[in-house]
């Protein structure tokens, strides 16, 4: 177990076993490389919810950033905070969590060599070690929640974040009764770094990601650029004209074809749907592909989602399109079920499940089609693969 402190560029690697147990520096012999701000810097793969995953890559500036005030406004760390990033290394989630904003905050990164997520593990660290903000995957907060673990009042946590996927409201209301804390959501991708979040001082809106953080100029678009009223739904953009926004990828390596695709208009185009209210807040409806059009109706496959795991039966649920010969397509829910509903008549939990989504959305958004399954497909940072789902619906896989 080890605790990495990023007070200076000089990195202090320490045990609470052990004590110190290495203190370097650069070597004298080391030349160090004056790099531009256009410099490149890193590339990040994106996870390949709906296909192959690019290579985004960033200049300098996305470590840049980092340094600006009003571009840390989400995590607000402090010389004294001690930080647990629960993603892996190889994600831009875990760049800025883990290095770029505790080593310009001069904060305390916490450690833990997990080969995977063991909600027992997590809550005895929690419980164990002095961490006082913790930044993980949605999926982690519930790995810990579906334990029925009687105490979670940790004694030095004071800030919960997540990113990655959208935090259902029923995870966010449980997490704040068992724990006292808030979790505050956060939005990005691996070609923008984090974008938009609530930020520590905000009032939080169940669902909402949040607004947009500086130097962002986050709009909802249409597919040719045009800025779309309040409550609308369109694409998350971000203006890239006249000047392009420090922590922007630079483009696709290799492909600037699919780099040219993105750039619409004014605006990089996300290739996420959302809606922004009246109060600048952004609501997440899913991705372009996800995106359901049954009979006319425009359904977010989020919303659904949501109002089917507040219901005690469902564990997890993913809501893809599936075709049908008189609607053209219909809402399919695929639900993983809690083990103590396992047992129970398969036809009526199916009854009672759409009669709950009618009455906490709409109507028309309820899954006319439900199959219970033992797992979801998901990528490697624990994102549901709706494209898997809705390409075996439609019969391509």
């Amino acid at each position: 177990m080890t605790m990495i402190h990023l007070r200076s560029l000089t990195l202090q690697v320490m045990s609470w076993t052990t004590g110190l147990k290495w203190k370097g520096s650069a070597s004298p012999d080391h030349t160090c490389v004056k790099s531009k701000m256009k410099d490149p810097m890193v590339i990040f793969f994106t996870s390949g919810t709906t296909g192959y995953p690019k290579m985004a890559k960033h200049n300098q500036g996305l470590a840049f950033r980092s340094s600006v005030p009003s571009c840390r406004k989400f995590l607000k760390l402090k010389t004294s905070d001690v930080i647990w990033c629960m993603s892996d290394p190889g994600w831009i989630l875990a760049t800025v969590g883990c290095l770029l904003e505790p080593w310009t905050a001069g904060a305390t990164v916490f450690v833990h060599n997990l080969p995977q997520f063991d909600p027992k593990v997590i809550v005895e660290t929690l419980f164990k070690y002095p961490i006082t903000q913790c930044l993980a995957a949605p999926a982690v907060y519930r790995m810990v929640l579906q334990k029925n673990i009687s105490n979670l009042r940790f004694p030095t946590l004071e800030h919960c974040a997540t990113g990655g996927e959208s935090l259902l409201p029923e995870e966010y209301e449980q997490w704040k009764q068992r724990t006292g804390l808030s979790i505050h959501e956060v939005y990005g991708q691996s070609e923008t770094g984090i974008t938009c979040a609530i930020f520590r001082e905000m009032k939080v809106k169940r669902g909402s990601i949040g607004k947009a953080i500086l130097p962002f100029d986050i709009q909802i678009i249409d597919e040719k650029g045009n800025i779309l009223p309040p409550n609308t739904e369109g694409y998350i953009g971000i203006r890239i004209k006249p000047t392009r926004p420090l922590g922007l990828f630079v483009g696709y390596e290799n492909s600037p074809e699919k780099t040219s695709e993105v750039e619409c208009g004014d605006f990089y185009n996300s290739g996420d749907r959302a809606t922004i209210d009246e109060d600048g807040y952004i609501w997440f409806l899913g991705r372009s592909d996800d995106v359901i059009n049954a009979s006319g109706y425009r359904i977010g496959p989020t919303e659904v989602e949501n109002a089917l795991v507040e219901h005690p039966a469902v564990s997890e649920s993913a809501v893809v399109s599936s075709p049908d010969k008189d609607r053209g397509e219909v809402v399919k829910a695929f639900i993983v079920l809690n083990p103590e509903f396992l047992s129970h008549d398969q036809e009526q939990l199916i009854k009672e499940l759409q009669e709950h989504v009618k009455s906490v959305t709409a109507p028309y958004k309820y899954p006319r089609k439900v199959e219970f399954v033992s797992e979801l497909p998901k990528t490697i940072t624990g994102k549901i693969k709706r494209k898997e789902l809705r390409n075996k619906e439609f019969g391509q896989i």
